[in-house]
């Protein structure tokens, strides 16, 4: 029974305690939000909490922070680099400053002209390869419409030749027609030879008088 109680009180004790944790983390985790350093300003952050020492550390304009709790004048803030320490907080704004706008543009613009430099040095290679394929098939349609033409002059010239063929086929070569009058010019005398001969010896009686 005794032992009973006393497990009881000790779990009592443990609720408490992680109650109390709970209640005391809560505040400290509703609070923790991203705040930037105002604009036109060199901020310093202090070890005491009134901000009544030496500044240990100067955010620049735009500078983030998360705020760890917050006064009426005074912030506790976190940098991302885990440095802790107390600022003014009527410099802190919640929304970018101009600033930080402006950098994150130049930045982003800066990186969007490298990206296009890239991409053009990775499509120049291939650029080029295209341009030299596209000088090779001018060239090569340039070769096949000469050739083409040459091939219809041929063809041409060849059809003449056919219809010259064709016209001549029946046709006797000029040397034979020129051999075959001479050969009749030649008969043609050898017969008024013959013939006056013959008209000569009948008119004396068979004699051949020349």
């Amino acid at each position: 029974m005794r032992l009973s109680i006393e497990l009881t009180r000790i779990l009592r004790q443990h609720v408490a305690i992680y109650g109390l944790v709970i209640l005391v983390a809560m505040p400290a985790a509703a609070l923790a939000e991203t705040a930037y350093v105002t604009d036109n300003l060199r901020l310093g952050l202090h070890q005491a909490e009134d901000t009544s020492d030496r500044a240990f550390r100067t955010l620049e304009s735009g500078q983030p922070v998360e705020i760890l709790s917050r006064g009426r004048n005074y912030a506790r803030v976190q940098l991302p680099d885990g440095v802790q320490g107390y600022l003014k907080a009527a410099y802190l704004v919640f929304e970018k400053p101009a600033k930080l706008i402006v950098a994150e543009t130049q930045a982003e613009n800066e990186k969007l002209v490298r990206q296009l430099a890239e991409t053009k040095q990775a499509f120049a290679e291939p650029a080029a390869a295209i341009a030299a394929l596209e000088n090779d098939i001018v060239e090569r349609q340039s070769a096949l419409d000469e050739s083409t033409t040459r091939v219809e002059e041929l063809t041409k010239e060849n059809d003449r030749f056919r219809r010259r063929q064709d016209n001549s086929r029946y046709a006797m070569p000029l040397a034979w027609v020129a051999g075959a009058l001479g050969v009749c010019l030649l008969a043609g005398f050898l017969v008024g030879l013959w013939f006056v001969d013959y008209r000569s010896r009948k008119r004396h009686g068979g004699i051949r008088i020349y």
